[in-house]
């Protein structure tokens, strides 16, 4: 009898897809989760977390017992090296008092406080246990007063380090002719050119004729260079930009045979190589 040509024969081979409830067994028999070894894992990584936890504990405990002990207070504050701040200023600017936790001090902190005070130009603090901490200042020595629309203190650096305020000392040489503006435009140019007049101090307070007694003004000029002004009548005394120990000097041999004219002198100009030019009214 003919089979019909919708129906398979019994002895023919599946070949078709399983069904789908079949499919997801197969599936979940191949895939074998390894309970045990995640169980490890997970209580290793328990035992772990709970020794760091614990350790923590332990030396934030073990700290807090010694910043609580008197042991390690602060007694003493030795300060040093002092000549214009006082020691009480020094420790009021540090921020710190006897009975403070010494450990507990953050000394970069303290130096960083005391650097604000203009004239501190360095300091080091050293703790030492059970009760002393050490702070040393180098202060700022000031050369000459810079005027800039405001005067301003200038070390031997030539750096301006401190505005002058009511009650400061004045008795310093007196530099002109760079400005604020040129300071922050041009500061390696006007540090220089600040640094030049500092030496042109130098080579005065060396001497015995034309001392820096007898000038009032140092300027600086981009275009003629250093000029001094005297004491008497604020004479200008042009210097140019070089060899003013060579042009001091020349300068000197006549200063005595100058000074009774000097009431009618209006400007001194030695920026020549061998000669000088006064200029009477």
């Amino acid at each position: 009898m003919a089979v019909p040509a919708n129906r398979r024969s019994s002895s023919q081979p599946f070949r078709g897809k399983p069904v789908r409830g079949t499919q997801n067994r197969m599936k979940r028999e191949k895939r074998q989760i390894d309970i045990r070894g995640f169980l490890k894992k997970a209580a290793r990584a328990v035992v772990c977390f709970s020794v760091v936890s614990l350790g923590g504990l332990l030396v934030y405990e073990a700290y807090s017992l010694i910043a609580r002990s008197s042991f390690f207070r602060l007694e003493r504050i030795e300060v040093s090296a002092l000549k214009r701040l006082t020691r009480e200023e020094v420790i009021a600017q540090a921020g710190i008092k006897p009975g403070d936790d010494l450990i507990g001090l953050r000394l970069g902190n303290i130096g960083k406080q005391l650097s604000k005070n203009p004239w501190i130009e360095k300091v080091r603090i050293r703790r030492y246990l059970p009760h002393t901490i050490t702070i040393e200042i180098a202060e700022q020595e000031p050369v000459a007063v810079a005027s800039m629309g405001y005067l301003y203190y200038l070390n031997a650096k030539g750096e301006v380090f401190k505005l002058l305020i009511e009650g400061d000392n004045l008795d310093y040489p007196v530099l002109t002719g760079i400005s604020e503006e040129d300071l922050s435009r041009d500061p390696a140019g006007s540090r220089e050119a600040l640094k030049s007049m500092l030496s042109l101090v130098e080579l005065l307070k060396g001497r015995e004729v034309l001392r820096l007694e007898d000038v009032s003004e140092v300027h600086y000029d981009k275009g003629y260079g250093f000029t001094l002004f005297m004491a008497d009548r604020g004479v200008p005394v042009r210097l140019g930009r070089a060899g003013f120990d060579e042009k001091l000097e020349r300068l000197g041999k006549i200063y005595g045979t100058l000074q009774p004219q000097m009431k009618t002198v209006e400007y001194i100009d030695l920026d020549y190589a061998d000669k000088i030019v006064v200029k009477s009214g």
